[in-house]
């Protein structure tokens, strides 16, 4: 009897195998064509792990560790290699909990529990372990459980978080992870084995130490540990008061929202931000000299409220502040800058009348009135509308945008009349111990939901432009955030909550098919994790409220 064939079509040439023949098969075929390791599939527009079966009739392609999926793939699973190794070295006994925390240099920030001497030699010993698993190449497997199996056994593993996690789980089946006999769960795919995983550091830091990673760019050499600090300091002491609120996971949060509680914890985040916003005023207000308050961040940060919140802070001060929106300052958009895929780039600083900035702030420091402009988002034009501004003694310049920090926006003007502000919405929560949130996807659900309220623009939309907008950070923004004289982290631990009442009827509208139909899948099934809370007790002046509407201030 004959072996049954199936007909695919690999990179637009048609391949014949044998059923039941994985994606991992057609890899090793097709590697040579590619100049980085093949870990992920694409079959249409679905991703596959290698190791699942192709199907009859399928266009498949594959994805590297220098494709934005691939590489989040590699970081996944590294940590999952890094803890078998963690756990082989010290033991279950002994590792009573490993945190994977936030981002620092180009790896992840991360803590243990149960184990003192986190230090060069331990790192060594672990670093050596996690080689020595390379070089055997184990198998990553995946075992689809039942969700009350899932729980009993994480329960078992002492993995309190995901058992947590889990008992707020709508799906009936939750996929399980094997590496050698070491299960844990993770939000996202895997590669096949453990010998894809061979560029990577162990260095202490803190109170921990961080689990280095090559760039996607570059993905086969691993850079030099290059922390920054004051970013570092801003996420930890979000980090910290999670943990005096005894919410650090998603699991955490949702066990708030059904004991009735969550309402004090809004209260209490907001009066903390609240604070931080009045101590940067007061010290404006101290140092005179201090003209233009330059406030910059990436997308969705919250930096049109901040802006407005810190001028009635100002204002209790006796200083009379003036917000100016860097968006007034864009040119019209049919002299907007093309990107590398032939798109308008709105987050390069060419996008900006950069002239006209110097001048207008130039003639305000030297007393003279000026007419200032106003970007019409409708008709992709700048206006005056009569707005006109002459700065008196006690007067001020709020201005906001994500080239606030870089001088080369201001260039004409002295530094000593800037006092820089950066602010990033820098998640503090992680879905579990060892599965952290991103925070680009944090920004991403609220320029989700903004866009549509204020702009119209649909949730396919906005997806399709953010890869554009995180170059535009990647090269505009995060290069200048350590020149600021203060950060501020503007995410509010509970609003994935509110955000996702918000943002799941805008995924639910991209069609099976469409490009962006895998990245609103997955957000989808982010958002699943939450337990959603309406809205109508945020605070009127609370940064969510640019984002959801209901804000007191014009957003």
């Amino acid at each position: 009897m004959s072996e049954k064939m199936i007909h695919v079509t690999i990179d637009r040439e048609e391949r014949i195998f044998p059923e039941h023949t994985t994606y991992l098969t057609a890899a090793a075929d097709s590697r040579e064509r590619y100049p980085y390791d093949i870990v992920l599939a694409k079959a249409g527009k679905r991703l596959r792990e290698l190791s699942k079966e192709m199907e009859e009739g399928e266009e498949i392609t594959f994805l590297t560790v220098a494709d934005r999926a691939g590489f989040s793939s590699y970081r996944r699973s590294m940590v999952l290699l890094m803890l078998k190794a963690i756990y082989q070295i010290g033991g279950f006994e002994k590792v009573d909990r490993v945190c994977v925390h936030f981002s620092v240099s180009e790896g992840y920030y991360i803590t243990m529990n149960g184990w003192d001497h986190v230090d060069e030699s331990f790192l060594g010993q672990v670093k050596e372990a996690m080689r020595e698993i390379v070089r055997k190449d184990l198998p990553i497997t995946k075992d689809s459980l039942h969700t009350d199996e899932a729980i009993a056994l994480f329960q078992r593993l002492g993995m309190e978080d995901k058992e947590k996690l889990f008992h707020f789980r709508r799906a009936s089946r939750v996929n399980v992870y094997d590496l050698d006999g070491f299960k844990d769960y993770y939000y996202g795919y895997m590669v096949p084995s453990t010998g894809y995983l061979k560029y990577f550091d162990l260095y202490p830091y803190d109170e921990g130490f961080v689990l280095q990673f090559p760039k996607r760019e570059n993905p086969s050499v691993v850079p030099a540990f290059q922390p920054e600090t004051k970013i570092f300091h801003i996420q930890k002491e979000s980090l910290k008061w999670g943990e005096k609120m005894d919410i650090t996971t998603v699991g955490d949060l949702n066990e708030q929202i059904v004991s009735g509680k969550i309402n004090d914890l809004i209260l209490i985040q907001e009066a903390l931000l609240e604070k931080k916003i009045a101590d940067i005023a007061e010290e404006i207000a101290a140092n005179r000299e201090k003209r233009l308050i330059m406030i910059a961040g990436p997308s969705s940060s919250g930096k049109t409220t901040f802006s407005h919140r810190l001028t009635v802070q100002l204002s209790a001060h006796g200083i009379v502040p003036h917000p100016i929106p860097m968006d007034n300052y864009f040119l019209d958009r049919e002299q907007t800058p093309r990107d590398e895929d032939g798109q308008p780039d709105y987050e390069c600083l060419e996008a900006l009348d950069v002239k006209l900035f110097n001048e207008n702030m130039t003639d305000l420091l030297a007393g003279k009135e000026v007419e200032l402009p106003v970007f019409n988002f409708k008709t992709g034009k700048r206006e005056y509308k009569g707005n006109k501004l002459k700065l008196g003694e006690r007067d001020v310049l709020v201005i906001e945008g994500i080239h606030g920090l870089n001088d080369r926006l201001s260039y004409s003007l002295p530094r000593e009349s800037k006092y820089k502000i950066y602010i990033s919405a820098l998640t503090q929560l992680n879905i579990d111990e060892h599965n952290r949130i991103p925070t680009t996807d944090g920004r991403l659900l609220r320029r989700i939901v903004r866009d549509a309220r204020t702009r119209g623009t649909s949730a396919k939309q906005t997806i399709a432009m953010w890869p554009s907008v995180r170059r535009g950070e990647e090269s505009y923004i995060f290069p200048n955030q350590e020149q600021a004289d203060v950060m501020i982290n503007s995410a509010l631990i509970y609003e994935l909550a509110v955000l996702k009442v918000y943002a799941e009827p805008l995924l639910f509208g991209i069609r099976r098919g469409e490009p962006e139909y895998g990245e609103a899948k997955r957000l989808l099934k982010f958002l699943d994790y939450f337990v959603g809370i309406p809205s109508e007790n945020i605070p009127i002046n609370s940064i969510l409220r640019e984002f959801v509407g209901g804000s007191c201030f014009q957003t």
